[in-house]
C-alpha cells in the first residue's frame, strides 16, 4: 500500500510537471486604449484562448501601447520581444506593398467591397507574413475614413498648406497630391498634435475621433468621404505558435475566427454610431462638394496605379481578382 500511495504521488507529480511544461503564456501588444473596439474585442479573445485552452495557453493584453507603441509592434512580434500583437496593416508598407491594398483611396467605399478586397488580398498577405516567421489570425476594419478639419474645406484651394496628419505612406502621399503639408504622428499623439498646432487636418475614422475627443483640440469639420477602409491585423511570432500543440492552434484559429466576425460587425456600428458622437459634440458632420469629391477620387486613380507598379503581379492578381 505504501508503495502504491508513492507510485500514485510520483505520477500526480509527473503529470503536474508535464502541464507546467507544455503551459504556455504569451503578451499581447496593442497600440490602443482599453476602450477602443478593436481592443476590447482582442481582449475577448484573450480571455476566451485563456479559459478554453484548459491552461496550456495565456494570453495577457497590453493596451495603450504599454508594452510597446504601435510603430513597434511588428518588430517585436517579429523578434518574439512580445508573442503576440496588433498593427495597422497599412503603416508596414515598406515590409510588404499588400499590406497597403485596404488604404488605396476609393477602391473600396463599401463594407461589402471592403470585404471582397479582403479576400481577394488575403492568401497573398498571409504568404508574405509567413515568410517572415510570422503566423496571421484576423483582422477587422476601421470605420470609414473621412477628412478631420479645423477650418471649413470648400475648395481644393482651402487644401493647400493645410497641416496634415499622416499615418502611412498613403496617407503622405495624398497630401502630397493635394498640396497639404504632412506630418506623421501616431494615433496615441493626436490630441497633442492638434493642441499644439502641430497638425490641423487629418483623414481617419470617426472612431479615432471620437476616441480622442478630437473636438476638444478645436477640430471643427468632419467630411465623411469615405475614403477607405483599413484594418487591424492579429499576428503571432512562428517559433511561439510552433510551441503549441494542434489541439491549441486549431482553438486559437477558431477564436480568431470568432473575434474577426465580431469585429466586423463592431467597425459596422461604429461607423454609424461615431459619427452622431461626433455631431453630439458639437462637430459639423457631412460631405463634401462634389468638385472635391472628384478631386479626390482623381487622387485615388493616380494612387492606385502607383501602388500597382509598387506592388507588381501580386498587386495586379489581387486587384484582378477583386474587379
Amino acid at each position: 500500500m505504501k508503495f502504491l500511495k508513492y507510485l500514485s504521488t510520483i505520477l500526480v507529480s509527473l503529470i503536474l510537471s508535464i502541464n507546467l511544461a507544455i503551459a504556455e503564456k504569451w503578451d499581447m501588444a496593442l497600440a490602443y486604449g482599453a476602450g477602443n473596439f478593436h481592443s476590447a474585442n482582442a481582449a475577448e479573445f484573450a480571455k476566451n484562448v485563456t479559459e478554453k485552452s484548459g491552461g496550456k495557453l495565456t494570453i495577457v493584453t497590453h493596451p495603450g501601447g504599454s508594452l510597446f507603441k504601435g510603430g513597434e509592434i511588428f518588430r517585436a512580434v517579429r523578434t518574439g520581444q512580445a508573442q503576440i500583437g496588433e498593427r495597422f496593416m497599412s503603416a508596414l508598407g515598406k515590409e510588404d506593398p499588400l499590406l497597403e491594398v485596404d488604404s488605396q483611396p476609393f477602391l473600396a467605399t463599401s463594407y461589402a467591397d471592403a470585404m471582397k478586397l479582403y479576400k481577394a488580398s488575403k492568401d497573398e498577405i498571409v504568404k508574405g507574413l509567413d515568410e517572415k516567421g510570422l503566423v496571421f489570425l484576423y483582422a477587422v476594419p476601421w470605420p470609414a475614413q473621412g477628412l478631420y478639419s479645423k477650418k471649413e474645406i470648400n475648395s481644393v484651394e482651402d487644401l493647400k498648406g493645410l497641416k496634415f496628419r499622416a499615418y502611412n505612406s498613403a496617407t503622405i502621399r495624398i497630401a502630397e497630391l493635394t498640396g497639404m503639408a504632412p506630418t506623421k504622428i501616431e494615433a496615441a499623439e493626436i490630441s497633442q498634435a492638434f493642441s499644439t498646432g502641430a497638425v490641423e487636418s487629418m483623414i481617419t475614422s470617426p472612431t479615432t475621433g471620437k476616441n480622442s475627443k478630437i473636438w476638444e483640440n478645436g477640430v471643427k469639420y468632419f467630411y465623411d468621404i469615405a475614403a477607405w477602409f483599413p484594418k487591424n491585423m492579429i499576428i503571432v511570432n512562428k517559433d511561439a505558435w510552433n510551441k503549441l500543440d494542434q489541439a491549441t492552434k486549431d482553438l486559437v484559429m477558431k477564436q480568431a475566427a470568432l473575434a474577426e466576425r465580431k469585429g466586423w460587425q463592431l467597425s459596422k456600428q461604429g461607423n454609424v454610431g461615431d459619427k452622431k458622437a461626433l455631431a453630439d459634440a458639437g462637430m459639423v458632420v457631412g460631405k463634401v462638394n462634389a468638385p472635391l469629391q472628384a478631386h479626390f477620387e482623381k487622387v485615388g486613380e493616380t494612387m492606385a496605379k502607383e501602388w500597382s507598379q509598387k506592388a507588381g503581379s501580386r498587386g495586379a492578381a489581387v486587384l484582378s481578382s477583386y474587379k
